[in-house]
């Protein structure tokens, strides 16, 4: 199994291209959607990127997979289904996820999945050609965070981040740091500690180079936001005095209401352009 990352440098996102070199089989994990806040523009260069790698390797792409509703970024789920022919997954919970933030938009939108190919369950398998895939619940930073299980890797979005900048935020609707306390402790932390781990953002603090992989041992002995002897009153303390000095993402307005629909853009209004509603206040304390 090989893995090849992408990393947005805007959003500080990254996309991972897992595949088999034997048989070219292959899944796509967390896909961005270019948004240019200065020209209030939507591009598809990253998602091109990734086309342009699974194309020059002829890898068959079986699934294109969110970890979850990411409130940083556009997906670009929707462009890859489309490039690929390939179905689209994503946890169970976006549903908790559809219903808080469609009334926000005031978007008539089903808030059943549907948008989606598959919703998967905790523990639940996907076959990828080759590749078997496991679907972890690793909720906290939302209800709907997955983990994605594949080999000796695991994919965690933004549930556990690189060392030295910790963990995911908990304070979005849905969110917990109880929840993500339990969820790293007993769904990662538990698994061998040379089991490799590929992060959802690499913010670089202090300025340092990208890294995007580590360790489960590695992180059980030097996260700093949760380490294996952290207990998890210490932890949620923690967690929320962080929370509550945060501002919300830049993109966090236009990323949702796309984001809830599987990366579908609005369609298009009458005069033929597509329109992202940016409701007032809704940060005000």
């Amino acid at each position: 199994m090989l893995i090849e990352a992408f990393f947005d440098k805007t959003t500080y996102a990254l996309t991972y291209v897992v595949y088999d070199r034997a048989t070219r089989d292959a899944v796509v994990i967390d896909p961005v959607l270019d948004f240019d806040v200065r020209r209030w523009a939507v591009t598809t260069h990253s998602a091109e990127e990734v086309q342009r790698f699974a194309r020059g390797k002829s890898l068959n792409v079986h699934w294109v997979l969110d970890t979850h509703a990411h409130a940083d970024h556009l997906s670009g789920m929707d462009v890859l289904k489309q490039a690929f022919g390939a179905p689209t997954a994503i946890g169970a919970g976006i549903t908790k996820v559809q219903q808080a933030f469609a009334p926000i938009f005031d978007m008539d939108v089903p808030a059943d999945g549907s948008q989606w190919d598959a919703l998967l369950a905790d523990g639940q398998t996907l076959e990828a050609g080759s590749l078997k895939l496991q679907a972890l619940h690793t909720p906290g930073h939302t209800p709907a965070c997955l983990t994605y299980s594949i080999g000796d890797a695991l994919f965690t979005g933004d549930a556990l981040f690189m060392p030295d900048y910790g963990t995911g935020r908990t304070d979005f609707p849905g969110g917990s740091p109880e929840d993500l306390y339990d969820s790293i402790t007993t769904k990662l932390y538990t698994r061998p500690d040379a089991t490799r781990i590929f992060v959802g953002h690499d913010y670089q603090p202090g300025g340092r180079e990208l890294q995007f992989e580590t360790t489960v041992g590695a992180s059980k002995e030097q996260n700093i936001g949760l380490r294996a002897n952290t207990s998890r009153s210490d932890f949620v303390t923690a967690r929320r005095n962080r929370d509550a000095k945060l501002s919300p993402p830049n993109l966090i307005l236009q990323s949702l209401q796309v984001n809830i629909e599987a990366g579908r853009l609005p369609e298009p209004a009458g005069n033929g352009r597509r329109y992202l509603k940016m409701p007032l206040g809704i940060f005000d304390s």
